[in-house]
């Protein structure tokens, strides 16, 4: 009798089978004419199953049917609630060292800081709420992950909340993370999800369990999942710096003046990390002084006894490996180096853009008579005649040998003893706006960054041509006339720097960024060229990671709890049949008389 009760249920899979195939198969000649007739067949028989079903008794339908459509009819599957971009903070070993995130994959459920339970969850924060305290707690948690919002507009940002955060970004750098860390840039959707998966996470913390089981049950999560796979070291990785120069006038043996600045940037996260001040400024300065001298080099009244050598380096954000290697490359595998002849001093230029502050960092304070002390009395006369409303001033700060990291450039050519200073408006090295995603375009004030300009270049030309034992008094301004068009030039300079990223990890040496370099440097420099830097494969001092960025998808899910809460009761309802079958008889007999029982009046 059970077997001729299931044979009508297993003709009617049979049929739905069979025209499931029929309907995905994408070559209709691979089935028979025969096998269409029998699916048409069994679609009959299947509708007279269920025709019968129904006539039959109300237990048999219920049992049969209705267990099949909750198990069948599954809950609709998970669409993508949200692709977007998301940006890996950093990852990169120096001298050995490891830094950032080492993770890169992601795949788990999303919460806030406000969930009770953040172990193996991804922890969204905006940063307007962020601190490096939830920060670690959400990792001492075993966090899964760690996504960052940040407003598509940082400089709408109170600027409390933007000097909080370039204040700890060192330390999430410095800290070594086995988990992954992202960034991602808020829009409305996103916004939407963090908002819902807020609401999830508080409601974790009610006082009663039913109602907590109730919420996780009935409210939707999202699930992260991150498109790339686990970063790996990138092997081969070239860091380019590029040299150009302007003969002095008056012989071969003349001195050389040489003036640097790194181009590269530094952040959190690599596609993230502009550099406007630190150090776009430094490089805009730069590229208008070789516009400026070169204007003077063309003629021979205004054409100096100094070389200059200009030099925009690489990789300076990693302790400056650009540098390095071109000072071991011009001091001991080459002999026609004008860093090899009669070097006056090396002018680093790092940070720009802003205050009315400038200072000229030394290793070692310049010696009267030489031609840095000179150079340095100007930059006094300088600021005090002409432009008195900057305070000026110079820090000496020693080498620290013992430190992974020098503090600035110019270290790098004292320790090959050749005299250097930085000029910055910082005046500690310990600033973090150095190093930050919050240095946009913002963060640079261009009358400033002008002003700046015209006093470096003003005290640069004082010493070219000697002028303060000329009696040139020094309110005097030689580039008066040049200096017409300057911020708009210096304007449409700092936006093409800071119109994309320029950390070392993303700038290869075809890139735009060094084919415009070296374009612009070409239009006032001579003999412009270009220098590699590549890691030593056997004792690398550097090594970068692939998947600086990715695409994230959030995917809107129900809770495992609901899956387990579906399970039981589906588990209840089938057992719940199954006594009242087995029982039957007892259950029909107890309604009866409770049907049939008289009625008292």
């Amino acid at each position: 009798a059970r077997s001729a009760a299931a044979r009508p249920v297993r003709r009617l899979f049979c049929a739905c089978y069979l025209s499931l195939v029929e309907v995905c198969c994408s070559d209709h000649s691979l089935l028979y004419q025969g096998k269409l007739h029998f699916t048409v067949k069994m679609f009959e028989e299947a509708s007279e199953v269920f025709e019968n079903m129904l006539k039959s008794s109300f237990p048999l339908t219920i049992i049969v049917f209705l267990p099949a459509v909750l198990i069948l009819v599954s809950p609709l599957p998970a669409e993508a609630a949200h692709e977007f971009t998301v940006y890996r903070m950093q990852q990169y070993d120096l001298q050995g060292q490891p830094y950032g995130t080492r993770s890169a994959v992601l795949n788990t459920e999303a919460r806030t800081v406000q969930a009770d339970v953040l172990s193996r969850r991804c922890v969204i924060m905006r940063l307007i709420d962020f601190s490096y305290d939830k920060y670690q707690s959400a990792l001492r948690q075993s966090a899964g992950a760690v996504v960052i919002l940040l407003p598509k507009n940082v400089s709408t940002l109170p600027q409390d909340i933007v000097q909080h955060f370039i204040e700890i970004e060192p330390e999430l750098i410095a800290t070594e993370t086995v988990v992954p860390v992202y960034f991602a840039v808020e829009d409305e959707e996103l916004l939407s999800i963090y908002e819902q998966t807020q609401v999830a996470s508080v409601s974790q913390g009610s006082s009663s369990a039913a109602e907590v089981l109730l919420h996780t049950a009935t409210a939707n999560g999202f699930q992260m999942v991150s498109s790339g796979s686990q970063s790996k070291a990138v092997s081969d990785w070239t860091i380019t710096s590029l040299e150009g120069r302007l003969s002095g006038l008056g012989g071969e043996d003349l001195p050389t003046i040489v003036i640097v600045a790194h181009y590269d940037s530094f952040g959190a996260a690599p596609w993230l990390s502009y550099g406007a001040d630190s150090n776009g400024s430094g490089v805009t300065v730069l590229l208008e002084l070789a516009r400026l001298f070169s204007k003077l080099y063309t003629y021979k009244r205004t054409h100096a006894g100094y070389n200059l050598l200009f030099f925009v380096s690489g990789g300076g954000k990693f302790n400056y490996q650009g540098t390095k290697r071109w000072l071991e490359d011009s001091l001991d595998h080459t002999d026609s180096s004008l860093l090899q002849d009669n070097v006056a001093f090396v002018l680093c230029l790092d940070t720009l853009g802003n205050t009315d502050n400038l200072h000229l960092h030394v290793s070692k304070p310049p010696k009267e008579g030489t031609l840095q002390h000179t150079f340095l009395k100007e930059l006094e006369t300088v600021t005090a005649k002409q432009f008195p409303e900057v305070k000026f001033s110079m820090v000496h700060k020693k080498i620290n040998l013992a430190e992974d990291i020098l503090a600035w450039e110019h270290e790098r050519f004292a320790i090959r003893r050749l005299p250097a200073f930085s000029v910055s408006h910082l005046e500690s090295h310990r600033s973090s706006l150095r190093n930050s995603i919050m240095d946009v375009r913002g963060q640079v004030d261009i009358r400033k960054l002008s002003r700046n300009t015209q006093i470096i270049a003003e005290a640069l030309a004082r010493v070219l041509f000697n002028l303060t034992e000329k009696g040139t008094p020094g309110h005097h301004q030689l580039f008066t006339e040049s200096m017409i068009q300057q911020e708009e030039q210096l304007s449409s300079l700092m936006d093409w720097l800071t119109s994309q990223p320029r950390a070392a990890q993303l700038v290869e040496k075809d890139s735009s960024i060094i084919s415009t370099l070296e374009y612009y440097m070409g239009r006032y420099l001579k003999d412009v060229k270009q220098h590699h830097v590549r890691a030593d494969k056997r004792d690398p001092e550097f090594v970068f990671y692939d998947q600086p960025k990715q695409m994230m998808n959030a995917y809107r899910v129900k809770p495992a709890v609901f899956d387990l809460l579906l399970a039981v009761c589906i588990a209840a309802y089938l057992g719940v049949m199954y006594l009242t079958i087995q029982n039957f008889g007892v259950f029909y007999s107890s309604v009866r008389k409770l049907a049939l029982k008289p009625k008292h009046h």
